[in-house]
């Protein structure tokens, strides 16, 4: 039995591992097709309209406000939007954008917006986290809500605070990706942030 160089076997895994950090990165191109995609799916938002209205029929109206995962968006989205006949429309314009399925698109898109939360996270972090500080302050203060009342709207700025640090967990290597494209991204999201 031939035993294997240390050596070889180091130098190949490393290879390997370099080649796999490399295909995971998120290159302009990747990016530029995401905008691309989400530039025609506004354009087709009309046809879009009666999943909205069946997604949110289909909701548990007894159900809490969640805080979204910022790292699963759009994942998140299409998981609720399986057997509907919007999938096969979102399919159809994300595969003509070079993805090859939906769920390459929301990866993808997972990753973009999360970078874009993160970077968004970087510039107005400091400002939302002292106006919760604030909030915070006025809301111990406030002789018109009971304990259980200010307690309840703790722990729902608490989840706040919770997804913002979420929000700032992506990878240095996504944001650097994401950053050159954030104004596409907020025209073609109608966002106002800046």
């Amino acid at each position: 039995m031939k035993i294997a160089n240390p050596l070889r076997v180091f130098l190949i895994a490393i290879l390997l591992l370099a080649a796999n950090s490399y295909a995971d990165t998120l290159s302009a191109r990747t990016i530029n097709s995401f905008i691309s995609s989400l530039d025609e799916l506004s354009a087709m938002e009309d046809e879009f309209a009666a999943l909205t209205r069946d997604l949110d029929g289909s909701a548990d109206k007894g159900e809490e406000l969640a805080i979204p995962d910022f790292e699963h968006v759009l994942s998140a989205a299409l998981e609720e939007m399986q057997g509907h006949p919007a999938y096969n429309k979102l399919a159809g314009v994300v595969k003509r954008h070079g993805f090859s399925s939906a769920e390459q698109w929301t990866q993808a898109g997972d990753r973009i917006f999360h970078a874009w939360m993160a970077l968004e996270m970087d510039t107005q972090g400091a400002a939302i986290n002292q106006e919760i500080k604030n909030a915070l302050a006025a809301l111990d203060s406030n002789p018109d809500l009971s304990p259980a009342q200010k307690e309840q709207m703790k722990a729902m700025m608490g989840g706040a605070m919770a997804a913002m640090q979420q929000a700032s967990s992506a990878p240095k290597a996504d944001m650097n990706a994401v950053k050159p494209h954030v104004n596409a991204l907020r025209a073609a999201t109608g966002s106002e942030m800046n």
